[in-house]
Order: C-alpha cells, then sequence, then structure tokens
C-alpha cells in the first residue's frame, strides 16, 4: 500500500471528532485554521467555539469592534493572528460581497493567508488538490523519508511542499490532508512518537537508522532579547469604598498591539522597591502616591517567541482621584495580554 493510502487508513480509523470536522463551510474552516496556527487543538477549540457562537458568519465578524474581537482571542498570543481575521472579515465582506473566496489563488489575497492556510481551505472545502504543509506534517515527511534539509530554511520550504505535492492522494485530498495534519499530531509526535505501532514503520527512514529524535532539522533561532517590564498599579479608593485604577492602550508595531496594560515602565534591568519610588512620577505623572508596594518579589519572566519578558508588578496607592480612572470591576471588559490578565485573577484588587 501507499504512504498516502496507509495515511489515509489510519485516518479513517484514528480521526478525533472536532468541532469544524462537522462542516466544509469555508468560514468555519478558515476560523478554525487561523486560531490553530502555533495553538494545540485543546487550547484551540474552546476559542472556536466562542469565536462562531459570537459571530456565526464572517459578515458578524467583519462588523464587530477590534477591542471585542481581541478580547475572544485573549490569551491565544500572536495577537496579530486576531487583527487579520478581523481584516481579512472585513475583506470578504467588503471584495467578495461576503461569498468567502472559493480557490486557493483567491484564498491567498486574504490577508494573514499563506501557502498553508489556502492548501487547507481549499481542499477541505473545495476539494482543490493542494498538499498541507505545517509542523506535523514537516515531521512525518522528514522522518519516513529521512530528510535532514532544515524545514525552516529557504530550501527546505520548497522541497517539502514539492515532496508532499507529490506524494498526496488528491483523489481524496480532503481526508488526506486532514489524515496526514493528525498523523503528526497523534502518531508521529513531536516527542514519543507511537513507532512500535505504526503503520508506516516497516519503511520508515528515520526509524531505521535511528533518527527519530533528530529529524526534522531547523536552523537555530533568533536570539531571544530580555526585556524588564515594570507595571505600576495606581490604585485609589473612594469614600465609598471603590477602587479605581488605570489601564493604557499599547499603540505602534511592537508586542500586543492595541491591547490594554497597566502603566509601564520599562528599564534596563530588575528594579528594586528604593528605584520604584524615585522613578514612578516619570510614568504616573498626575499621581502622588502615599505608598509604594511590591506585589512579586521575583519577577515574573514571560516568554515570547524572541523576547523574555522579565516582570514586576508595583502597587501605588494613593489617596487622590487621578485623570482616566477605571472602576476595578470593568478592567477585566478590556482585551488583556495574558500576563496582566493573570496578574487581575490573582491580585484580586
Amino acid at each position: 500500500m501507499s504512504f498516502s493510502g496507509k495515511i489515509l487508513d489510519w485516518y479513517h480509523t484514528n480521526k478525533r471528532s472536532l468541532p469544524w470536522r462537522k462542516t466544509t463551510d469555508p468560514y468555519k474552516i478558515w476560523l478554525s485554521e487561523i486560531i490553530l496556527q502555533q495553538t494545540r487543538v485543546a487550547q484551540g477549540t474552546p476559542y472556536y467555539l466562542r469565536f462562531i457562537e459570537n459571530f456565526p458568519t464572517v459578515k458578524d465578524l467583519a462588523d464587530a469592534e477590534e477591542e471585542k474581537v481581541l478580547k475572544l482571542w485573549q490569551g491565544l498570543g500572536y495577537y496579530s493572528r486576531a487583527r487579520n481575521l478581523h481584516a481579512s472579515a472585513k475583506m470578504v465582506v467588503e471584495q467578495y460581497n461576503g461569498e468567502f473566496p472559493d480557490n486557493y489563488k483567491k484564498l491567498l489575497t486574504l490577508i494573514g493567508v499563506g501557502d498553508y492556510t489556502a492548501s487547507a481551505i481549499s481542499s477541505i472545502c473545495f476539494n482543490e488538490p493542494h498538499a498541507v504543509v505545517d509542523g506535523n506534517v514537516y515531521r512525518v515527511l522528514a522522518r519516513y523519508y529521512g530528510i535532514d534539509t532544515p524545514i525552516n530554511s529557504t530550501e527546505g520550504i520548497k522541497y517539502f511542499k514539492s515532496l508532499a505535492q507529490k506524494v498526496m492522494d488528491s483523489e481524496e485530498i480532503r481526508d488526506y490532508n486532514q489524515g496526514i495534519m493528525e498523523f503528526g499530531a497523534i502518531q508521529c509526535s513531536p516527542k514519543k512518537p507511537l513507532c512500535l505501532l505504526c503503520p508506516l514503520n516497516d519503511s520508515c527512514v528515520a526509524l531505521e537508522k535511528g533518527l527519530v529524535d533528530v529529524l526534522p532539522v531547523k536552523l537555530k533561532k533568533t536570539k531571544v532579547r530580555s526585556r524588564y517590564f515594570n507595571y505600576l498599579i495606581p490604585i485609589y479608593k473612594d469614600t465609598d469604598g471603590n477602587q479605581f485604577t488605570r489601564l493604557n492602550q499599547r499603540t505602534g508595531k511592537g508586542i500586543w498591539q492595541n491591547l490594554w496594560e497597566f502603566p509601564l515602565l520599562e528599564s534596563n534591568d530588575i528594579l528594586e522597591i528604593d528605584d520604584i519610588t524615585i522613578r514612578y512620577k516619570g510614568t504616573l505623572h498626575d499621581i502622588q502616591s502615599n505608598e509604594v508596594l511590591s506585589f512579586n518579589e521575583n519577577s515574573i519572566v514571560h516568554k515570547l517567541s524572541h523576547q523574555h519578558l522579565h516582570t514586576k508588578f508595583w502597587l501605588v496607592y494613593t489617596n487622590d482621584d487621578f485623570n482616566d480612572m477605571i472602576p476595578v470591576e470593568k478592567i477585566t471588559d478590556f482585551p488583556v495580554p495574558v500576563l496582566i490578565a493573570d496578574f487581575i485573577k490573582a491580585f484580586k484588587f
């Protein structure tokens, strides 16, 4: 039996019951694919269901406020995906009259849609013979054929796409594409793959040569940059016992664009309480503190793809009201980075 035939047989027996597998609606397939980029199925599924509940159609998503989209996305990370999702929904409504593009080339015109996503949607929804190549597929092909070309090199990207096209089952492309991704996620997993029970184990080069733990090969990542964040949380309590604080919206093209956070003092190194009591006024210009306390003695290291954020939270109590006050019970309405959301849950004001 051929490689693709074994993948299809395995898939028909082992496929998981996932909500987006019950439809060929391109809007829902697109939504699932964008959510599952750099996100595990178990984590992404509740987000998919919430998005479908809040935005049943692409027009509903296009008409939504960006802040609501970002709030629903909160916790998934890589927030540019959410902004691209929103922008593409607007494109579908404005340029395609609300009808999702029905082929690979048109799908590539959408913001945030590349070869993988266009291949997935066009094959699953329209049976177009375009092979998907994601992390799972790279791993299966690299191990089975014993390929040590780095998967994130220009040469590797072209080679694996060509190979994927060559070995796919174009007649059953919908199930084949889903099957090889599922196979990589469950059977040929990154760690502890189930080689002894694998239907490909009699012809897998990596298994034969002891290279399962070595393949696929990736070029080394960009050097990780360390940054030092000090969040200053102003806290004011009025005569009725109501508490207020402040959130600022991040702008620019850096991390967490358009999300909200507490006033930020970024430093060149870790700061201590004496530093904060001197420097907080540079960030909280209109606030006079009567007490500054450290929330976390040791920095919380929040890891992003190319940055490690060494973060401390500082409680800045004041006896006076200030500009842009937000009742503390309202701060959970704002879309915030998961780092800020975790603090809000922990502190509870």
